[in-house]
């Protein structure tokens, strides 16, 4: 990758920001970054946006919007950051080698690169997360660890950044990005200014397990495991010891312990605690105060289901239920 050019000869100017399009690309993917360095430009003026297809022409996002490009891939010159945005086509619209190869020769005239979304496929594809962190949309994470086993797959981040490879989740992590970015590049003050004016957090509170069902709880396959989850979910807040759970599933404790262990990766109890994680989670959108809540799933005391709650979701429940109960939109009379 090219050193900054941002920074050759001393002179100071604007950031060069290649964003490659192609056909079913999702548009909120690289339209939410975007907005965030144009915004920078009303601030400190450090940045020029260059939109690129492998040919040069319009491509059709996943809406069907034709979106106009200034250049091909094959177009002269260096950039400071690659923008590599996802698809809901992914992974199979990276397979394309001309796309594989423009990533991998764009990469190399590019200070940093970053991908939104699914884009992270194309990066792996080409070999740039072998032995880094990374993270993608939490619906593409389980996919992304396993035809990649290289790399090291976080699924509950909003984004990871490992040398000069960034990764974000989908959509509107792009922007959360974007932000450390331009925080990277002028400081925190214009990174929070152009959060203000965007109307979102300068940091997220909380990884994307607070929005994705398949990261809470994984529903078990064997028959051991599904006697506990019937088990748990026919009484959540009854006490469940070890030796009950056995009882119930007609095994050992160790058996169950190491079936449990092997088929979902946390004991028996981590299970149960989980299982009442999800139960909690469903009082409090339904409005339960976080007390109710935490009762009704089985949680000793407030204070433990807070616990559990954070580190699991990293968030309090009440910071949960701000957040997803509602909109906070007027219902019409």
């Amino acid at each position: 990758m090219t050193g900054s050019p941002a920074s050759a000869g001393g002179a100071k100017r604007r950031r060069r920001i290649g964003v490659l399009l192609f056909d079913h690309v999702k548009m909120l993917d690289f339209v939410g970054p975007a907005e965030v360095f144009l915004e920078a430009n009303q601030l400190v003026d450090g940045y020029e946006l260059v939109f690129l297809s492998l040919d040069g022409r319009a491509v059709t996002s996943s809406m069907g919007v034709q979106v106009s490009v200034q250049a091909g891939t094959s177009a002269p010159g260096d950039f400071d950051t690659l923008i590599v945005p996802g698809s809901e086509s992914a992974p199979g619209v990276f397979d394309d080698p001309a796309l594989l190869s423009a990533v991998t020769d764009l990469a190399q005239r590019s200070r940093r690169v970053t991908s939104i979304c699914s884009g992270a496929f194309a990066l792996a594809a080409v070999g740039l997360l072998d032995g880094r962190e990374a993270t993608t949309h939490w619906k593409f994470a389980a996919r992304l660890a396993a035809s990649y086993p290289n790399v090291v797959v976080r699924p509950d981040s909003i984004f990871v950044r490992d040398g000069d490879i960034a990764t974000s989740a989908g959509v509107a992590a792009g922007i959360d990005l974007a932000l450390a970015l331009v925080e990277e590049d002028h400081g925190a003050a214009v990174a929070r200014s152009i959060a203000q004016l965007l109307l979102v957090y300068m940091q997220r509170p909380g990884g994307q397990s607070q929005f994705s069902a398949s990261l809470r709880a994984t529903p078990p396959r064997t028959s051991v495991a599904r006697a506990v989850a019937d088990y748990v979910s026919a009484d959540p807040s009854r006490p469940s010891t070890l030796s009950d759970l056995a009882a119930h599933a007609n095994v050992s404790t160790r058996h169950l312990t190491r079936v449990v262990r092997d088929e979902l990766g946390m004991s028996p109890l981590e299970y149960v605690t989980s299982m009442r994680l999800e139960v909690a989670t469903g009082w409090l959108e339904q409005g339960h105060t976080v007390a109710g809540a935490g009762r009704l799933a089985g949680f000793s005391t407030a204070v433990a289901f807070r616990r559990a709650f954070v580190a699991r979701r990293g968030v309090t429940p009440s910071a949960y239920q701000r957040s997803f109960q509602t909109t906070g939109g007027t219902a019409p009379a």
